[in-house]
């Protein structure tokens, strides 16, 4: 089994590259998906999340809001940490039951953001960055109705995007039309397939 990290900025694509993977037949798992479940009230970790940052984190439904942890989090970087050693952790228990069913075979993708700010580079057989221009990734946020505040806040705790290119194994740019793209995982997929 190959282990692959997708990482990348902010609106850089990672989802729709991850989506053209497991078209090809990749097992793709995108871990801000997994971690967005520990933030409902059935999630293992929820106590937990709630006893860290207090009950005014819970909306009507009784769900932990995102947007709120957010605006919280963010101005305070010591509670930031706890709470990604939280959900970092039951992240990587719940990836560890995924790969244990996967035969010899399977190209597991995991799409991660953080992959070398956490320096996480070590579990990734390679890693790839989708990049695109820190304009291009903030309209396209912005035009998935994230406010362009917000947009900035978060990017100051990521690498610059340069930085991430230089460290990659493999780049595949998506600053283009959707078909440039499509090509070069083909391609990329292609060379992972045949690697021994």
């Amino acid at each position: 089994m190959k282990k692959i990290g997708i990482t990348g900025n902010l609106g850089c694509g990672k989802s729709t590259v991850g989506k053209m993977f497991k078209k090809l037949g990749a097992i793709v798992v995108d871990a801000d998906e997994i971690i967005r479940e520990f933030y409902e009230k059935n999630s293992p970790i929820y106590d937990k999340l709630v006893s860290l940052l207090g009950d005014k984190v819970v909306n009507e439904r009784g769900d932990i809001d995102r947007k709120r942890v957010a605006d919280i989090v963010f101005e305070n970087p010591e509670l930031l940490k706890k709470l990604e050693k939280i959900t970092h952790t039951a992240l990587y228990e719940r990836l560890g039951e995924i790969e244990k069913n996967l035969g010899k075979d399977e190209i597991f993708m995991i799409e991660a953001s953080l992959i070398f700010e956490k320096n996480t580079r070590h579990m990734y057989d390679k890693v790839i960055v989708v990049y695109a221009p820190y304009d291009e990734c903030k309209k396209r946020a912005v035009e998935k109705g994230m406010p362009p505040e917000d947009f900035e806040r978060r990017m100051r705790y990521q690498m610059d995007i340069d930085k991430k290119r230089e460290l990659a194994d493999i780049v595949i740019d998506n600053s283009g039309d959707i078909s440039s793209t499509w090509e070069q995982v083909k391609k990329v997929y292609k060379i992972l397939k045949s690697d021994p």
